[in-house]
């Protein structure tokens, strides 16, 4: 359910530059952030890297860009 909140213009400008560079618009920016952080929160041993690479793992395995890996 959307729901209008108020930022700091500071938060804002932040997610203004980082989604700039990873081509994501300033909400989903910050629900992006929102969501490493909530994360990150409930696994606090986990470091950054892994869980980033985890949900990105996750993403291509939900679009069905993966291969089966083979052993030997």
């Amino acid at each position: 359910m959307p729901m209008s909140v108020k930022l700091s213009d500071e938060l804002v400008k932040q997610a203004r530059q980082c989604g700039e560079v990873y081509q994501r618009s300033i909400p989903k920016q910050i629900e992006y952030w929102s969501r490493i952080g909530k994360i990150l929160e409930e696994n606090p041993d986990l470091p950054y890297s892994f869980v980033k690479d985890v949900l990105l793992a996750k993403k291509e395995l939900e679009s069905g860009d993966v291969t089966p890996y083979e052993f030997g």
